[in-house]
């Protein structure tokens, strides 16, 4: 029996890379991305990511996207209860058995997805877990994935990497302090290319600007 899997959709190149993996697992049938998306400014929570290049990028996967609009300012009670409704939704209209995260080694928000999903009947699955980060980032980039990076924590990382594609002179340039993949929040990305998308998603940076403190990078349809 096939298993029918949710992807959890950041918009980023390891969801991307996820996603790619999954398509080539024996068995497994993707049927859409969910996304949270921030209701108040209409873009990707955390990412920043405009709502029309995230419909661009499902568009380009050739699959459904599943938004999940949250409040701003969401607690995590509404955010837990929220997705608990939209997941048991999706559940019975699609038929969705599997969730898959793209989390590659905290245990700590594995064991939080774990616990948060525990009463939603889903599967779960983590594609990427603990693959060697240096190892998958150049992996990623040899495989065609392109990215641009369109969120900074400027307590870890230079603001002068915003809106920077992610490739191999990126990666020359981090410091050893900050992980390949940024899998401690020292950045995140926008994937627009690759094997995982079906056509090149046109984006262009726009302004950077410095918010609730993080660095977020304008990303704009090209």
């Amino acid at each position: 029996m096939s298993k029918r899997v949710i992807v959890s959709w950041s918009s980023g190149k390891d969801s991307a890379w996820m996603l790619h993996t999954l398509n080539h697992l024996h068995e497994v049938e993707v049927v859409g991305l969910m996304t949270t998306v921030n209701e108040e400014f209409d873009r990707v929570a955390m990412h920043g990511v405009r709502r029309t290049l995230l419909e661009a990028q499902a568009e380009a996967a050739e699959l459904p996207l599943f938004k999940v609009s949250l409040p701003w300012p969401c607690s995590n009670e509404v955010y837990e209860s929220t997705m608990l409704k939209e997941l048991a939704k999706i559940k019975e209209v699609h038929g969705s058995t599997h969730m898959a995260f793209g989390d590659l080694f905290l245990e700590d928000i594995r064991q939080y997805r774990i616990k948060q999903m525990a009463a939603t009947g889903y599967n779960l699955m983590f594609p990427l877990w603990h693959i060697d980060t240096g190892r998958l980032a150049r992996e990623m980039i040899d495989e065609g994935l392109r990215a641009v990076i369109c969120c900074i924590d400027p307590k870890q990382l230079s603001r002068r990497f915003a809106g920077r594609v992610f490739d191999e002179s990126l990666l020359a340039e981090l410091p050893e302090s900050v992980d390949p993949c940024g899998e401690n929040g020292e950045f995140h990305s926008f994937a627009f290319a690759g094997p995982m998308f079906q056509k090149p998603i046109n984006v262009k940076a726009g302004a950077t600007v410095e918010r609730d403190n993080f660095v977020f990078t304008d990303l704009q349809p090209a």
